[in-house]
């Protein structure tokens, strides 16, 4: 299990409460379930339209193992243009 720093810009740092803490969790899978049982239903929603990078990069695979000491940054879509 690693240590991640979560990051929550826009709609999903207000659904959270929180700019940013840290979270232990196995993979973002895990992670994802964890905060959204944490901070509740609001941002569980939030989670399920989020893109997500991890250490700068973007991370599709929700069952790959999270490198400890990461940081993942929650990105919900954003508007306008």
């Amino acid at each position: 299990m690693s240590t991640v720093l979560v990051r929550y810009f826009a709609g999903a740092r207000a659904a959270a409460g929180v700019t940013e803490e840290k979270v232990s969790a196995a993979t973002l899978g895990d992670l994802l379930a964890n905060l959204g049982c944490q901070h509740g239903p609001a941002l569980a929603t939030t989670l399920t339209a989020c893109s997500y990078l991890v250490d700068g990069a973007q991370w599709r695979d929700r069952s790959a193992p999270l490198p400890d000491a990461a940081t993942v940054d929650v990105l919900p879509p954003f508007a306008g243009g």
